[in-house]
């Protein structure tokens, strides 16, 4: 038969709370909240060095990936207003911004 509770630590599934909703998380490009599909992103490429992860909506990573390369990436590091400087991903955001947190698209391909 199955155990209710964890042999090691019997009080630790009896605390949990399972009425409080899930947390929203702003998405880091476009500030709209992220729905069930959240991806974690690094700003700087992690083949450049970065470590450090951010969430955002699938689609929005996919227009990053394809308006920049990672050397330009890494050289906004986290500066979101610098990637929004970009006419393209400019026009992406303003267009996602009505959409619901779980929209997907076709994205561009990379423009190289």
């Amino acid at each position: 038969m199955a155990r209710k509770h964890s042999k090691h630590d019997p009080y630790l599934d009896s605390d949990r709370d399972d009425d409080a909703p899930p947390a929203i998380v702003p998405c880091w490009l476009c500030g709209r909240p992220t729905g069930k599909t959240i991806v974690w992103h690094h700003p700087v490429p992690k083949s450049r060095g970065g470590r450090d992860v951010v969430p955002m909506h699938p689609i929005c990573q996919q227009t990053l990936i394809a308006n920049f390369s990672n050397s330009e990436l890494q050289r906004h590091g986290t500066d979101v207003e610098a990637l929004l400087a970009n006419p393209n991903v400019r026009k992406f955001v303003d267009w996602v911004a009505n959409k619901a947190p779980d929209f997907t698209a076709t994205t561009a391909k990379k423009q190289r």
